[in-house]
């Protein structure tokens, strides 16, 4: 998206800044002082998706939130470079050159995946998944829909094309109804300009084709980092039983269901979230 036209009423954007760390120009929001959370949003979201839960972990943290590769406001150096790995070792990479150490990396759904990966690449004491996208399609899934993604990812206009459809306010809040969560319009509208941005639309298409779960999965079981797994019950994106399932596999996890939110709990209902969060900080920075 074009920062020049949507910053002034972009939330937090009095605290937003743009770092150039090869190959990608991030924009990032650095709010607060205290313990470092890094927070990252998921497949087609930004910085916009923690607008609520900001003002709560501020009090007592410094808050770093990131737009993926080519999503938001970040601008997109290598299309090749859009898939699980390649974005996790680049935000580290970003880490290190910004000297950022977080105490916590937050993910919301796919986001969790790229936290728990970049566990594993840099010093990281706890990830925080919400509704973390820890399981892969299962059966004919799995095969076609990677395989259509891939293939619209290299259609010429296809961006252009799905951006003009779908940034409609009916197309958006069919979107959004079919994650099991209820948002306000002004909150809708922020995901109509996301929508409307055909740069945003291939970056997101060029993560889902670009993007390999199962490696980190088969190594969930050996994962050295504390995590806790926060899932709604109404989530209609990952089904809830996802983090159930992966907290019983992984040896420092446990998880946490939040009734009647859906995929996007956080932005629902930052106050139903916040004390789970605030919490396992806690328990962490103490043990």
């Amino acid at each position: 998206m074009d920062w020049a036209k949507n910053s002034a009423t972009w939330p937090h954007a009095q605290h937003s800044r743009f770092v150039l760390c090869k190959p990608h120009r991030w924009h990032i929001q650095d709010i607060g002082q205290g313990p470092l959370i890094l927070l990252i949003h998921g497949a087609g979201g930004a910085t916009h998706s923690w607008q609520h839960l900001i003002p709560i972990l501020s009090q007592t943290h410094r808050i770093v939130a990131v737009d993926l590769p080519g999503q938001g406001f970040t601008q997109l150096g290598a299309q090749r470079r859009c898939g699980l790995n390649h974005m996790a070792e680049d935000i580290a990479a970003l880490c290190h050159a910004e000297d950022l150490h977080p105490s916590a990396i937050i993910g919301h759904s796919a986001g969790a995946a790229i936290a728990l990966r970049m566990a594993e690449l840099m010093p990281t004491p706890q990830v925080i998944g919400i509704n973390a996208a820890l399981d892969t399609f299962q059966g004919i899934a799995g095969v076609l829909f990677p395989m259509f993604a891939k293939t619209i990812a290299a259609l010429p206009f296809a961006a252009h094309v799905f951006s003009a459809t779908a940034s409609n306010n009916q197309g958006v809040a069919r979107i959004i109804q079919g994650t099991g969560s209820t948002l306000p319009p002004a909150d809708l509208n922020l995901y109509r300009r996301l929508v409307g941005s055909p740069k945003h639309v291939q970056a997101t298409l060029q993560m889902m084709a670009q993007w390999q779960l199962e490696p980190l999965l088969a190594r969930l079981p050996h994962h050295p980092t504390r995590t806790l797994l926060i899932a709604a019950e109404n989530d209609g994106a990952v089904p809830p039983i996802t983090s159930t399932n992966a907290a019983k596999i992984m040896p420092h996890a446990q998880v946490t269901m939040i009734p009647k939110l859906g995929h996007l709990a956080h932005e629902e209902d930052p106050n139903a979230i916040a004390p789970h969060i605030l919490n396992a900080l806690l328990a962490q920075a103490t043990s």
